[in-house]
């Protein structure tokens, strides 16, 4: 390169150069200063001393800045190029420009004419203003950087957490009452790829209207039952000491499959999944709407049992998943397979043309001291940007099962629920839902329970999301008793 000019410095000089001797870049054409472009790529060996443009066998006499570049290595008897090409149509942003001219000042200097240093220092003056503030910047994110290097909580873990605390009350002779619970989450990276998840709960072993109805009934279908989760509020029953509710590391093995192994695995992390119905904190309250009672086994998802998942995505449209849990899987006198425990597979399948999502699911699994085998069907259908709906079925068989009353339960079981979300309902930023099902049909008691529960969801910011709920629970624990009707007034603060 010809008088200490770098290639990048030439071919951004080139560049101006060729706007200068058209008479500067107002005086062009809209066309023409599209084309007024940068080279972004770093200088390397491909560039090469150029001595005449007729070797640029991207330039041609026809193009509108030939003269100018035919010009420039007339009057200065330099160029480079990159094999043998210009390459005139890379982007150049205002800033890029700016910093290109402050370079060819000093550059171009020495054998520049008296007008061509003039132009430049006038395009200096234009652009100068636009250097500064990249400068400013750079300058702005090199402080915020060193702030957030300096405060953040781990350089692979990512804090997070949520508190969910709800004003309760209803009949069954309830009074009014308060649920706490706090889940705080650690999530770990090693690599990008693969994530080492921990979660801390804790509560204030509150209790709702509909957990008392179905304790005094016998506690065979409550959130803590060991049936089925047919219950209300999902907060209540949490103890006050702190537990490692779940421990477990994902890693991919391919592009297509990831494996998940750890000692405290919760069922519901990894199957039965719905958009609508999966999360306490920011759609249904009720746990029987967080999953199908049959294929997420209440006292496997409660005792978050060591196991293993397995992954599998086989295109966009089909994914299959595997799991295995176990409450007694860390004590070598029980072992994963001993209740209790279950196995579950999940084929999921997406028509993206539809916004609809359909799982089909297999349960084995031993509780209560017998075993049971359950079929279910999960379905999601995102109607609109503002509308949803969600569906669950199953049917299980369930053999020498023995609930709290310790009376043989064998039958083939049936649960069931339907509902729906609009957003921004009467109030922007605002949802609102409705559910309906039964989660234990046949065989147990002599009746059957059904839940219902409306709520109103108010995000306040963020952060912060108020939700007032009516719960509904005819025949509790299957048995015939009053109906219960219960109100509660939720916040949930993500932090």
């Amino acid at each position: 390169m010809g008088c200490g000019v770098s290639g990048m410095t030439l071919q951004w000089a080139l560049r101006v150069a060729g706007a200068i001797t058209l008479g500067g870049l107002i005086s062009l054409p809209a066309t023409a200063q599209q084309v007024i472009e940068l080279e972004s790529a770093p200088v390397n060996s491909s560039f090469s001393q150029v001595p005449t443009v007729a070797e640029l066998t991207d330039v041609k006499p026809t193009d509108w800045a030939y003269q100018a570049v035919q010009s420039i290595v007339e009057r200065y008897g330099f160029m480079q190029g990159e094999k043998s090409k210009f390459r005139g149509n890379a982007p150049l942003t205002r800033y890029e420009f700016a910093a290109a001219i402050a370079e060819v000042m000093q550059s171009i200097g020495p054998i520049a004419s008296e007008d061509d240093l003039k132009m430049l220092r006038q395009l200096q003056d234009v652009y100068g203003k636009a250097l500064n503030r990249v400068r400013s910047r750079l300058t702005d994110l090199e402080a915020r950087e060193t702030t957030l290097s300096g405060s953040q909580f781990s350089t692979t873990t990512k804090f997070s957490g949520r508190s969910d605390q709800i004003i309760t009350g209803g009949t069954a002779d309830s009074k009014m009452s308060v649920v706490s619970r706090v889940r705080l989450n650690l999530d770990t990276s090693f690599s990008g790829r693969d994530l080492l998840v921990t979660q801390l709960e804790a509560g204030n072993s509150g209790l709702d209207a509909i957990g008392l109805g179905q304790q005094r009934q016998g506690d065979q279908l409550s959130r803590a039952g060991t049936i089925a989760n047919g219950g209300g509020l999902d907060a209540v029953s949490v103890d006050p000491s702190v537990r490692i509710r779940k421990l477990y590391y994902t890693f991919p093995v391919s592009k297509t499959v990831q494996i998940t192994i750890g000692s405290a695995i919760p069922p519901s992390d990894f199957i039965d999944r719905n958009t609508f119905a999966n999360n306490s904190g920011q759609n249904f309250a009720s746990s029987f709407f967080m999953n199908n009672p049959l294929i997420v086994q209440n006292p496997v998802e409660r005792s978050s049992g060591a196991g293993v998942v397995a992954q599998w995505v086989a295109s966009k449209a089909v994914t299959v998943r595997g799991l295995l849990s176990g409450a007694g899987g860390n004590d070598p006198k029980v072992g994963l397979f001993r209740d209790p425990y279950q196995i579950t597979l999940e084929g999921e399948y997406r028509i993206p043309q539809r916004s609809i999502v359909v799982r089909g699911q297999y349960t084995n699994a031993n509780v209560a001291g017998g075993s049971v085998n359950a079929i279910g069907l999960n379905g999601e259908w995102r109607i609109s940007r503002q509308a949803g709906a969600f569906g669950r079925v199953g049917l299980a068989n369930y053999s020498g099962v023995r609930p709290r009353n310790n009376a043989e339960l064998n039958g083939t079981p049936l649960s069931w629920s339907v509902g729906g979300m609009l957003r921004n309902f009467v109030i922007p930023g605002s949802k609102a839902g409705f559910a309906i099902g039964q989660p234990f049909v046949g065989v147990l008691g002599n009746a059957t329970q059904t839940n219902a529960e409306a709520y109103f969801g108010l995000l306040i910011n963020d952060r912060i999301n108020f939700s007032p709920s009516l719960l509904f629970v005819m025949n509790p624990d299957n048995q015939r008793a009053a109906s219960i009707l219960q109100w509660a007034l939720r916040m949930t603060f993500d932090f």
